[in-house]
């Protein structure tokens, strides 16, 4: 398969604000992933553009995108108002470059949260599908199901895409949310793997490995959504 083609280009928030993105396109896609990062690194990180790539050679465009505080260095994330605004103009900028295409939103971690957030107050348009790399349910042993309350606000399909050994989304939580969260909600837990979807070598399997299951997962969900 021929490489994808990556673009890099630059999203308006609102008024003066700005963020950079990039565009990974392989020939003939059959969908397309609207990708956040996560709260302590951008959308270059290895393992965004793993992803990224990834899903490339599956067939699924991916757009990456920086939030505000990101694109300008700062460690703090942005508070939620911003966030989801940076949300909306990403997939306002999708829909406009894709628009005959099956589009997912979500992203990593802290950018998986802001975007259903943002769909929660209203939908995001052209949107079909939610999908999260590790839905930060709650702080790290800190149990709690305060974080997800909105999310029965949401009538599109989700995908949970989550480690079993995940600090921020403990399988006893996570489990019980997505029975409640009834059809709308699948899950799917990889064992041994934490938040990042790291998995230690005694268990004899490799990160990448777990990649490409988590991928293989969101790519067999893409069938059942619209």
């Amino acid at each position: 398969m021929p490489p994808a083609k990556t673009e890099p280009l630059s999203i308006v928030v609102e008024g003066n604000v700005r963020v950079s993105g990039l565009l990974q396109m392989p020939q003939q896609p059959r969908a397309a992933y609207i990708l956040a990062h996560g709260a302590g690194a951008g959308m270059r990180h290895s393992f965004m553009a793993a992803v990224a790539d990834g899903f490339a050679e599956r067939g699924i465009a991916t757009l990456r995108y920086q939030f505000p505080y990101m694109e300008l260095g700062q460690k703090r994330p942005d508070p939620p108002k911003v966030a989801h605004a940076t949300v909306r103009a990403a997939v306002a900028e999708a829909q406009r470059r894709w628009p005959t295409l099956q589009l997912i939103a979500g992203g990593k971690s802290f950018g998986g949260r802001m975007t259903s957030q943002a769909q929660a107050m209203g939908a995001l348009p052209g949107v079909q599908g939610l999908a999260f790399l590790g839905f930060p349910l709650h702080p790290a042993k800190q149990p709690s199901r305060e974080r997800a309350l909105h999310l029965f606000e949401i009538t599109i399909p989700m995908l949970f895409l989550q480690g079993s050994r995940d600090a921020l989304a403990y399988p006893d939580q996570i489990e019980p949310l997505c029975r409640d969260l009834g059809h709308h909600a699948t899950l799917r837990l990889f064992a041994d793997a934490d938040h990042s979807f790291h998995v230690p070598a005694r268990t004899g399997k490799s990160d990448g490995a777990i990649l490409s299951e988590v991928l293989g997962a969101f790519a067999a969900w893409l069938d059942t959504v619209g």
